[in-house]
This record gives C-alpha cells, sequence and structure tokens, in this order.
C-alpha cells in the first residue's frame, strides 16, 4: 500500500510523515486490494484554533473509495482523530460487504429504487421550474477515479464516503448518473436524458 501525503498551507516535517505512516500502515493489512491512501494535510483560519489542522484520508479499495476527514489543533492530533474515523470506515466497508450477500445462496439483495409522486410530476411539467441561485463561489474541484457499477455498489459507495448524493458511471447504461438520498430515507437516481432542442 502506497501512502501519499499532500500538504497545503502548511509545513510537514520528516517525524510527521514517520508518524503518518505508522498510523494508517495497519490499513494495508486489514484490507486486501488496497491501492494508494491519501492523506491531504492543510491549514485554514478558523477562529478556533482548536480546528485549524485539517486531514483528509482517501484510501481506494478494489475501486471503492473509503474518505474521513477530521479538524484539530496539530497535525499529530488530526491524524489520530482521523485515523479512528477512517477504522469506522473500514468496519462499515467490512460490514456492507458481509451483508450484501444473504446466506442462502450468496445473491445480491436488491435495492429498490422508484421516483416519488412530486418527482414523476416534475418530469411531466412543460414549463421549466425557475430556480434562485445562492450567492458563492467554487471554492474546491474534486478529481475521483471513475468506473462501470451497478445502483446497488454506488448506494454501498456513497454509505461508505457518508454523503448524500454519488456520481458513477452506470454499468449497464454507460451513462453518468447521480444517486442521492431522499428525506424519506430511501434512494433515488438521475438518469441523463438528451433533450431535442
Amino acid at each position: 500500500m502506497e501512502i501519499l501525503i499532500q500538504p497545503r498551507n502548511i509545513r510537514v516535517n520528516d517525524h510527521t510523515r514517520a508518524y503518518i505512516q505508522k498510523r494508517f500502515a495497519p490499513l494495508g493489512r486489514w484490507l486486501r486490494g488496497i491501492g494508494e491512501t491519501k492523506v491531504e494535510i492543510r491549514r485554514e483560519p478558523t477562529r478556533s484554533t482548536q480546528h485549524q489542522v485539517i486531514v483528509q484520508v482517501t484510501a481506494n479499495v478494489n475501486g471503492t473509495l473509503l474518505r474521513a476527514e477530521e479538524r484539530a489543533a496539530t497535525v499529530n492530533a488530526a491524524v489520530d482523530v482521523v485515523a479512528n474515523a477512517l477504522d469506522r470506515q473500514v468496519m462499515k466497508y467490512k460490514g456492507r460487504r458481509l451483508k450484501n450477500f444473504n446466506r442462502k445462496g450468496g445473491q445480491r439483495e436488491s435495492i429498490r429504487v422508484q421516483p416519488s409522486e412530486a418527482e414523476a410530476a416534475a418530469e411531466d411539467a412543460e414549463e421549466p421550474i425557475a430556480a434562485v441561485l445562492p450567492t458563492g463561489r467554487v471554492i474546491r474541484v474534486k478529481r475521483f477515479p471513475v468506473r462501470g457499477m451497478g445502483v446497488e455498489e454506488a448506494v454501498v459507495q456513497m454509505e461508505l464516503l457518508g454523503h448524500n448524493f454519488f456520481l458513477f458511471l452506470n454499468g449497464a447504461t454507460q451513462q453518468y448518473n447521480v444517486l442521492y438520498r431522499r428525506n424519506d430515507g430511501d434512494y433515488a437516481v438521475i438518469e441523463p436524458e438528451l433533450s431535442d432542442g
């Protein structure tokens, strides 16, 4: 397993690099197929000095991303907190992989995704719905590898990342889809459709 340390707006000495390597080395023993693990460290000015250092760890396990991000006053403290959070992600990942197969035949449990009445009505509407855009700016661009997967696998990946939405390449249709968690706890998928105009 390769651990890639990426400091931004902060200096990381050799002692801290060695500490990071030691702290995340067990991931290679716990997870088969783990590839590159990125450890991003940055400092952001905040009112609270206890939250200025941010450490985000992203581990690629056979195409599944495990990610945790935590804040603390020092780099080592943030590394400790994020390592504990990543440990929980690993347990969740291992548990989900086992749970996705039922005990009788090793078949995956299916997850039904159905549009709500409001979504179906919005699809049938002839006039576009006006939206008020909030003021703000794009402050970060994230890049991640995309591979084909089914909806069930996308749900697992989204839950492991702790997000409410997930962009993925649908292996069945070879189109990009967005999966999201609805307010009622169910899931929905947005599939692109080219317009005639």
